[in-house]
């Protein structure tokens, strides 16, 4: 049976929050809904979409690579955009060597064993985290303008976990914790118990002190009015 695929980091944190603002408020302004007509997951994309005989075979090269790498670091600077068949408006990525490898390394043992995309082969790969898409053909002018009138972000972050979905209706399948060296299922993925524990992790691997979490709206609520000041 066949099976499709796809593999994302997903945004944290102040990363997170400013990318859903962007998002929301581009959706808004410009009454646009390509970005926003589903809930809004800030990613980047790994690898994929893609198919594949059975997943079993993706989640085990996923949790052997993954196994091989804890922290990952990126930086969110700036914006950027495709301009081919649709446009595309996203927020630029400056992956670190780690990041580099690591997506190289999925790619080469994916691409045995599962179809994936052009791009997913090649060397150089553009990372990025859509803010934009669809619907803004005849509005990209405008938009890009508006971007350049903002200041460009600059966010240095690490990820918590690899994200194994079905892109369809982009539920999570698996996860890998790269802070806990821990494969997931979706129950897993999806509880607070494991969250706090991943969330714990890193701050131990980074040598940070214990910091309490906030709830998302609450965290989303004071990013907004941080951004307001």
């Amino acid at each position: 049976m066949v099976v499709h695929f796809l593999i994302e980091l997903r945004l944290h944190g102040d990363a997170k929050d400013y990318a859903k603002v962007l998002i929301y408020d581009i959706g808004k302004k410009f009454r646009v809904k390509g970005a926003i007509k589903e809930r809004p997951v800030p990613h980047i994309t790994l690898y994929g979409p893609s198919e594949a005989d059975n997943i079993k075979g993706i989640v085990s090269e996923v949790d052997r690579i993954a196994g091989n790498y804890t922290l990952v670091p990126f930086q969110i600077k700036g914006f950027g955009y495709f301009k081919k068949e649709h446009k595309v408006i996203y927020l630029n990525i400056n992956p670190s060597s780690q990041l580099e490898e690591l997506r190289r390394e999925l790619a080469q043992r994916l691409s045995k064993i599962s179809t994936g995309q052009p791009w997913d082969r090649h060397r150089r790969f553009q990372f990025h985290v859509t803010v934009a898409f669809k619907d803004i053909d005849e509005k990209f002018n405008k938009i890009w303008r508006y971007l350049k009138t903002k200041e460009k972000p600059s966010i240095e972050q690490h990820p918590y976990r690899i994200t194994i979905l079905e892109p369809n209706n982009r539920k999570i399948l698996y996860e890998y914790d790269l802070m806990l060296k821990k494969l997931l299922d979706r129950r897993q993925a999806l509880s607070s118990y494991w969250k706090a524990k991943t969330v714990s992790k890193s701050r131990e691997l980074q040598a940070l002190p214990h910091q309490r979490q906030q709830s998302a709206p609450i965290r989303f609520i004071r990013f907004i009015r941080r951004l307001g000041n």
